[in-house]
């Protein structure tokens, strides 16, 4: 049933203008509307609704990206501000990006919220 239709993601935010400006000028989301309790974000034709919302941000990610060359992308958001979490439990290289033992790999940063978003490459 829902198989075949679009998904809408959701994540919260205290500070509706410094996520705009996250989410537009350093993830690079094109910016559609604020209806007054979201602002509305197109991620590649996915719908992601940024909230107004007081909330304690989650210790897990709560939005992601499969990219087809994380090296590159990391060093872009990189060169654009963005700092990558670094975990004490794994190994991760000088970028930041652990990789798993199927070769699958993610990186994850925080947005100015304090939410954990990732970018993974996956193998086939």
């Amino acid at each position: 049933m829902l198989g075949s239709t679009n998904i809408v993601a959701f994540v919260p935010t205290k500070d509706a203008e410094k996520a705009r400006a996250f989410y537009v000028d350093v993830l690079g989301l094109r910016f559609i509307k604020d209806d007054g309790f979201a602002m509305v974000f197109d991620a590649n034709g996915i719908m992601v609704r940024v909230a107004r919302a007081q909330f304690t941000p989650a210790q897990f990610t709560v939005l992601g990206w499969q990219v087809k060359n994380i090296e590159k992308v990391a060093a872009e958001l990189q060169d654009k501000g963005v700092h990558f979490e670094r975990f004490g439990f794994f190994e991760q290289d000088a970028l930041g990006i652990w990789t798993a033992p199927t070769g699958d790999k993610v990186a994850w940063f925080k947005d100015p919220d304090g939410n954990v978003l990732s970018v993974s490459q996956h193998v086939a």
